[in-house]
């Protein structure tokens, strides 16, 4: 049987990968969260375990079991099986999920979100769960109380997409909501910045 992955950030977006079988899923006892680490100066979105949480995503096949490629992609992670369920069907199967260990996150690192990365994760919710499961994505992630720094002009995010009109205002729109900081320019590695009121 061909192992799988479950994506819940950039790879839920199928123009960033070429990945395929890729289906909606749902991964329970789980939750998104931004974790700050020395590897460089933006934050990772990661997942956590979380009692009474559930998270939609995509899960894809690995041809050949080949886990390379996916694993220097996701360099800074580390692997965990889990169970998951595919949808629509309520398939149960099991995957593997990668997480920032926790360990890895220091205290007081105050990175900022790439908005490139932001956009390319919520325009694959957008395509694949609807308007809705963007909303979704935003209310399953922990730790929007740090600046987002907006590169859109000048992506960063090597695997960045362009988003139609509709798409960026719903990016645009949750972020107000949210009260996130929009800041531009470089954060340095290392420099805190001061947390959200």
């Amino acid at each position: 049987m061909t192992p799988r992955f479950f994506g819940y950030g950039s790879l839920v977006n199928a123009a960033t990968h070429s990945y395929p079988d890729a289906r909606p899923a749902r991964l329970g006892g789980w939750r998104r969260v931004w974790r700050h680490t020395s590897l460089r100066p933006a934050v990772f979105l990661s997942v956590e375990e979380a009692e009474g949480s559930a998270i939609h995503g995509l899960t894809a096949d690995v041809p050949g079991a080949d886990w390379t490629a996916l694993d220097i992609r996701e360099g800074a992670y580390r692997r965990h099986k889990v169970s998951v369920t595919e949808l629509p069907g309520e398939t149960q199967i099991q995957a593997q999920v990668y997480a920032v260990p926790e360990d890895d996150e220091i205290a007081g690192l105050r990175h900022p979100i790439l908005l490139s990365y932001l956009d390319a994760v919520v325009q694959g919710f957008v395509r694949v769960f609807g308007e809705d499961g963007a909303a979704g994505f935003f209310e399953t992630t922990a730790g929007w109380d740090i600046p987002v720094r907006d590169d859109r002009d000048a992506p960063i995010y090597p695997r960045a997409q362009l988003l139609e009109t509709r798409e960026r205002e719903i990016v645009d729109h949750h972020l107000r909501a949210l009260g996130c900081e929009i800041i531009e320019g470089e954060v340095p590695i290392g420099k805190a910045t001061a947390p959200a009121p």
